[in-house]
């Protein structure tokens, strides 16, 4: 097996502490106080979202795993010829759910190259590790880089691809930039290449919101951890026992919302930015949007932007959805 790490684009710990900071500095000077939910995930952020992906609540991971069991061979098929082609995954994490696909394809002897793309150099690292440890037959390449970057270096040699952008991370963008983003897929993906997403569905509130909000306070502690990333990192002195947080379903826009209200007045200071920030009681920190989605709202983000479903696959609930596209 040949297993390597390429770092395409390196994003040093300044670099990183630097585009925090600009981004705390514009949200808290906002009208509308916030932080892009992106910043969620240092190293404490990305351990408790682990947590939270293996909650009785958080019925996303569940159901994506149910969806990629009962339809993994049915894939295998599509991709079963003489020509190789690359599983290529987009923001890969831990790999968990990947692994259906990877012991199928294995399995079913497919001629394939797994390629994870990830900005995060060390859980490049892991993941590459734990690969090599289970499956040692297997060629696999990760790179370390945004997604773009990573498509356009494949782009190069033409060859086949099913790209997997899993979980529900579609749902971090707005409908629009969601339609954006699938449409730069497109332009840089090869005629015939595959396209597998995650879609969480629309469905009803005593689901959604113990999902973001669960009995046990994982998900508090998921987004409080941002108040502490700002303490550790930026000099902050916000006292976390002075914020709750509170998860609330949109009606009208059809995103779930996440926040961390100011229990009551207070002036936080950033000691590296040399800044204050005045919160009123019960004031609102943005953290977080996922939007929700439609049937027919997947079928017209493939239509609008030239993909071809192939396959529309959802758990026994109907909570979630993995539509396979075709360039």
């Amino acid at each position: 097996m040949a297993a390597r790490i390429k770092v395409l684009e390196k994003q040093s710990p300044t670099d990183l502490k630097e585009a925090f900071a600009q981004d705390v500095l514009a949200g808290l000077s906002a009208a509308e106080k916030r932080i892009p939910s992106r910043h969620f995930y240092d190293d404490e952020g990305s351990r408790i979202f682990q947590e939270i992906m293996d909650l009785p609540e958080y019925y996303p991971t569940d159901c994506e795993h149910e969806i990629l069991a009962a339809n993994a061979g049915r894939i295998s098929e599509m991709m079963r010829d003489d020509q190789p082609f690359r599983l290529v995954e987009l923001g890969a994490g831990d790999g968990r759910k990947t692994r259906l696909l990877l012991d199928r394809f294995t399995g079913d002897d497919l001629g394939f190259e797994y390629v994870p793309i990830d900005i995060s150099e060390g859980a490049m690292g892991e993941l590459i590790d734990s690969v090599v440890r289970d499956y040692p037959q297997m060629d696999a390449t990760g790179l370390v880089c945004e997604y773009d970057h990573g498509l356009s270096f494949l782009k190069a040699d033409q060859k086949r691809n099913l790209v997997l952008f899993l979980g529900s991370s579609i749902g971090n963008f707005t409908f629009e930039q969601a339609h954006r983003f699938c449409n730069r897929l497109r332009e840089i993906l090869n005629p015939g290449d595959y396209l597998l997403i995650g879609f969480d569905l629309r469905k009803d509130m005593d689901v959604l919101i113990p999902a973001y909000s669960d009995a046990r306070g994982v998900t508090a502690r998921f987004n409080l951890n941002l108040l502490e990333r700002m303490n550790r990192e930026l000099g902050a002195n916000f006292n976390v026992d002075q914020f709750s947080h509170f998860a609330t379903y949109n009606v009208h826009s059809g995103a779930m919302e996440s926040y961390l209200l100011s229990r009551t007045k207070q002036t936080v200071r950033f000691e590296n930015l040399d800044r204050e920030f005045d919160f009123d009681p019960w004031e609102a920190l943005h953290t977080e949007y996922s939007w929700k989605y439609l049937s027919d709202d997947v079928e017209d983000l493939a239509r609008s932007n030239d993909f071809q479903t192939v396959g529309m696959f959802y758990d026994e609930r109907r909570y979630f959805l993995n539509a396979l596209w075709r360039i």
